[in-house]
């Protein structure tokens, strides 16, 4: 079975669009960096290095330091997939991120983002 793209995608590329997404609505750099930072356990200067070296999200998940463990609290609809209902795999960890950044630009608090 061929890998989906997504796999082989770098964050740098992806990450602009995060960023793109939040301000839009009013929101920060520094709180999609939270965000990343919450669910994977990188700080911000292992993220930097990531989005510098283009790193793969198949790479950026599979070396994260620890993913949160109340990330089974991230629930609800992305990109047509209900989360909670994927199988775990890297799928599912790129749809939580897309999940936290989209209820980000939905205005949502912080604390409630960050599953708190």
């Amino acid at each position: 079975m061929d890998k989906h793209r997504i796999f082989t995608t770098a964050v740098a590329s992806v990450y602009p669009h995060y960023i793109t997404k939040a301000e839009k609505k009013g929101r920060t750099k520094e709180e999609v960096d939270t965000i990343i930072q919450w669910l994977t356990g990188y700080d911000q200067k292992a993220l930097q290095q990531i989005i510098d070296n283009r790193t793969d999200f198949e790479t950026f998940f599979g070396e994260a330091p620890q993913l949160n463990p109340n990330v089974s609290k991230i629930t609800g609809v992305i990109c047509g997939y209900r989360v909670e209902d994927m199988e775990e795999g890297l799928m599912k960890k790129i749809r939580y991120l897309d999940k936290l950044v989209d209820e980000l630009a939905k205005g949502k608090a912080m604390e409630k983002i960050l599953r708190k």
